[in-house]
């Protein structure tokens, strides 16, 4: 690690060039927001730096992960028969989660009021907010937990890369186009879940124990609402403007290789944890999902931010995270565990059937 270079000295170059240029279309983030956002900057001292309360908003998210984490660790709580989450956290947790989302939205407001905007604060915020995908999903993830009228840990592991392909999609358009396109669905399900805490406060977990209609639960809403946004919105509108930049000449990279790069890292993640959640002898997801998840998370944003960083210093994307080598390492290891217990059962059970020469 002290010789592992994280940003070369062509993409520091490149930093100085960049200019930043971004298209929030959301009608809530337009109408609501935005104007919301305007009237908080005002009352925030020009001395507090855009970087803190960058960084504040984002340890809003990590306490309420914390939080959560204390009080059901391994996502049992809200099931029935279980101690449930004190109606305090979920109030806090709704605060928090707003407050994250809202110090969110200013920071870039007081960087242009302050006349701070720089790259590297970009950066800052944009990384957060790659890593900030697991901390926000897990803790939703609370509300329902894992019992019967809840969602599986497995369900949820493949949700979780749906929000997390929603995010870097967003990414990916500027590395294409050179304009970040704001996600729809990103103002909406922050709002959303803000209210959903409180409304969990005050009613109990309970609630989502009813059915919506016949035997359709709240938990089945939950999750074809986020499935439905990502792939009827968020990965439509993202082809739309690559396509759109393809036809106006305005796309950076011609070649359809080039264009997909970015996507590499991404998948073979994917395919390393998910190929290590089907074939670990100690069925680590059901043992330990909030380790789980908490790594795959960590290793989607250093895979995020590594595009980040590509696409804001107009150079091209490297094809491999070195970051995904230790964790193949680790999935190679486990299958080889599979493969000797395997083996051993069988030369025990042909043991068994040998019969006795005595």
């Amino acid at each position: 690690m002290a010789f592992y270079e994280y940003v070369s000295e062509e993409q520091l170059a490149g930093f100085d060039k960049y200019k930043y240029s971004a298209v929030d279309s959301n009608p809530l983030s337009v109408y609501v927001m935005h104007p919301f956002w305007n009237s908080v900057v005002k009352v925030l001292p020009t001395w507090l730096a855009p970087n803190l309360i960058t960084f504040t908003g984002f340890m809003f998210l990590v306490l309420n992960f914390l939080m959560l984490a204390f009080y059901d660790f391994d996502f049992n709580a809200s099931a029935e028969g279980h101690q449930h989450v004190p109606s305090w956290v979920w109030f806090a947790a709704g605060l928090f989660n707003f407050l994250a989302y809202t110090l969110d939205g200013v920071d870039g407001k007081q960087a242009r009021r302050t006349n701070s905007s720089t790259p590297l604060g970009e950066l800052f915020d944009h990384g957060l907010d790659s890593w900030a995908c697991i901390f926000f999903v897990t803790t939703v993830y609370s509300i329902f937990g894992r019992g019967e009228t809840g969602v599986s840990v497995a369900t949820l592991y493949y949700i979780l890369w749906v929000v997390l392909f929603s995010f870097i999609l967003s990414h990916w358009e500027k590395y294409n186009t050179g304009i970040l396109f704001l996600p729809w669905g990103y103002d909406a399900s922050q709002v959303t879940i803000s209210i959903v805490y409180i409304i969990t406060a005050v009613v109990g977990v309970e609630t989502w124990y009813k059915p919506i209609l016949w035997g359709f639960l709240y938990r089945d809403m939950f999750s074809i609402m986020i499935v439905a946004c990502s792939f009827t919105v968020t990965l439509p509108m993202s082809l739309y403007n690559v396509l759109k930049a393809h036809r106006t000449k305005t796309l950076k990279h011609s070649s359809l290789y080039e264009a997909f790069l970015p996507f590499l890292s991404p998948v073979l993640l994917f395919v390393l944890s998910t190929v290590w959640v089907l074939f670990s002898p100690s069925d680590i997801l059901e043992l330990q999902p909030r380790a789980f998840y908490l790594m795959v998370g960590t290793a989607f944003a250093n895979v995020t931010c590594k595009l980040i960083v590509c696409q804001m210093s107009n150079t091209r994307c490297h094809a491999l995270s070195w970051l995904l080598l230790p964790m193949a390492t680790v999935v190679v290891l486990a299958l080889t565990s599979v493969h000797q217990l395997s083996s051993h059962f069988n030369i025990f059970a042909f043991s068994l059937k040998k019969p006795n020469s005595d």
